[in-house]
């Protein structure tokens, strides 16, 4: 009986390959204006950096749900493993708008003109980190008040609470990134298009700026003031 040669496809498709099959790339790459379709061959670059981007965010939120549903049931150190990969999920798409100021701002404003009326506020990406974010903050609450933990005692006992601790810290990381991501972002629009200008659902660049200073965890950042105000200048 001959052996089935391991380099031909078993899996369902059309593609040349079980690699092309499961991945998909047949229909991923299409996904893209060819060519043909270009008004400007950046984009290409553009489209490649937003629509890889939604793909990280994906997985990043897909990761911060079952987090979620992991500290309800008490799995922290689960939801502690899922949280490290959708907080470096928020480095990448961060570190791709690197790729946008490659983007020559003359240049741009020819695909700027294709873009319709898309902006990044309608992003699905980030909406849904705006959607599962307050209810991963709501679960670690309960959390560390089912230990009978005030958010300070979490910081102060967190040698003997190791966990509670550990996602604390990564829950002000996922909200780090996120400020970061909106800081870098706003950045790369005002090199690119400026920032006295109005984008293209007519809302002035100026208000990225100023979601620079939302927080989703809060009290988060302030409990950092009341550990530094335990240990008095000079004392």
């Amino acid at each position: 009986m001959t052996e089935p040669k391991l380099s031909q496809p078993v899996l369902e498709g059309t593609a040349g390959s079980d690699y092309e099959r499961y991945l998909r790339t047949d229909e991923l790459l299409a996904l893209q204006k060819g060519e043909g379709e270009w008004v400007h061959r950046d984009e290409l670059l553009f489209q490649t950096v937003h629509q890889s981007s939604e793909l990280w965010l994906k997985l990043a939120t897909s990761e911060a749900r079952e987090a979620t549903r992991l500290v309800a049931v008490g799995d922290l150190g689960g939801a502690i493993r899922l949280l490290r990969r959708g907080v470096d999920c928020l480095k990448i798409v961060t570190g791709a708008l690197d790729m946008l100021e490659h983007l020559s701002p003359f240049e741009y404003l020819v695909v700027r003109k294709v873009l319709g009326h898309g902006s990044g506020f309608d992003s699905p990406g980030f909406r849904a980190v705006a959607k599962v974010t307050p209810a991963l903050g709501a679960a670690f609450r309960a959390a560390h008040e089912r230990a009978g933990l005030t958010l300070l005692e979490v910081y102060t006992e967190g040698r003997d609470h190791e966990e509670l601790y550990q996602l604390a810290e990564l829950l002000i990381e996922w909200d780090e990134r996120v400020v970061v991501w909106r800081t870098r972002h706003f950045v790369v629009v005002e090199r690119i298009i400026g920032g006295s200008v109005v984008g293209t659902q007519g809302t002035p660049v100026e208000v990225l700026g100023r979601l620079i200073h939302k927080r989703f965890f809060p009290e988060l950042w302030e409990v950092r003031n009341e550990l530094t105000a335990l240990s008095p200048p000079g004392a």
